[in-house]
């Protein structure tokens, strides 16, 4: 099976096209196996993809999580898609659309240096009901802003979004030490009260144009920066007036810029092809 290695910010991913893939193949086993970092190529995420219409510019866009769950939606993962498209010179246009299960987004290249891409996707109109998280604590929310969720008797003020994930983002003064923010977010992965689960930003505000950000993904773990997450922190931000409308989020691993604007989030930033290879499973 051929695939592309790409990374955006550190947050990697195997590329796959669909087509490489056999019909009967059970791709969350796939998953588990190739981005197995151990004995398999390694990633954060396996991307499945398929071009629809080459003129129109439009593709299919799965993503597995390395524990082979699948998610909806992947920010960065986008974005290093779109990377592996352009690399490869499989459609012409700067601008792509990718259909995945949360509705489809729009790419845009904004520039190229060799293997770097540095490309803007269109994240959407972030969902606030708690319906549309899910979230459920047995009563309905239409926003849920400093919702204090108890867990081994503490209390985490949390802002809960989706933008077609799921996303909790904690504000904190200063972080916590590794082994206390990774236990806090596996613990709020998979509180109850997140029917799909979630994912969960660390956030610490810097002034009113960034913020700095950890992210504990579902389905992962810790990554070193999160497309999705990054809006979602940066949302999060906004919805309680501590930013702007944009705002630069400081990751482990460098910026992105995450801009609300007419309803619909923006995230801009890199991806980087880092190398091809031929996985072969038994």
């Amino acid at each position: 099976m051929k695939f592309t290695k790409i990374h955006s910010l550190g947050n990697d991913f195997l590329i796959v096209d669909e087509r490489k893939i056999r019909d009967n193949e059970d791709k969350p086993a796939l998953a588990r196996l190739v981005c197995e970092r151990h004995t398999g190529a390694g990633a954060d995420g396996l991307l499945i993809i398929r071009i629809t219409d080459p003129a129109k510019g439009l593709i299919n866009f799965r993503v597995f999580n390395a524990d082979g769950t699948e998610a909806e939606i992947s920010g960065n993962g986008l974005r290093c898609a779109a990377a592996y498209l352009h690399h490869y010179k499989k459609i012409d246009s700067t601008r792509l659309e990718f259909h995945t299960t949360a509705g489809n987004r729009e790419s845009k290249l904004i520039k190229q240096d060799k293997n770097l891409y540095h490309i803007r996707i269109e994240m959407g109109i972030p969902l606030l009901r708690s319906q549309d998280i899910p979230f459920y604590d047995g009563s309905i929310h239409e926003k849920i802003i400093d919702y204090p969720l108890s867990i081994n008797r503490k209390v985490y003020p949390i802002t809960v979004i989706s933008l077609g994930n799921p996303h909790c983002a904690i504000f904190v003064d200063r972080f916590p030490a590794r082994i206390e923010w990774h236990q806090i977010g596996r613990e709020i992965e998979l509180h109850p009260f997140f029917l799909k689960k979630t994912n969960v930003e660390f956030i610490r505000v810097m002034s009113r144009k960034e913020i700095e950000v950890l992210f504990w993904e579902r389905g992962v773990g810790e990554t070193l920066s999160s497309g999705s997450g990054s809006c979602a922190a940066a949302v999060a931000s906004i919805m309680k007036g501590l930013t702007d409308q944009k705002v630069k989020v400081r990751t482990s691993m460098g910026v992105l810029e995450v801009e609300w604007k007419k309803k619909k989030i923006y995230q801009s930033g890199p991806a980087e092809v880092v190398f091809t290879g031929d996985f072969i499973s038994s």
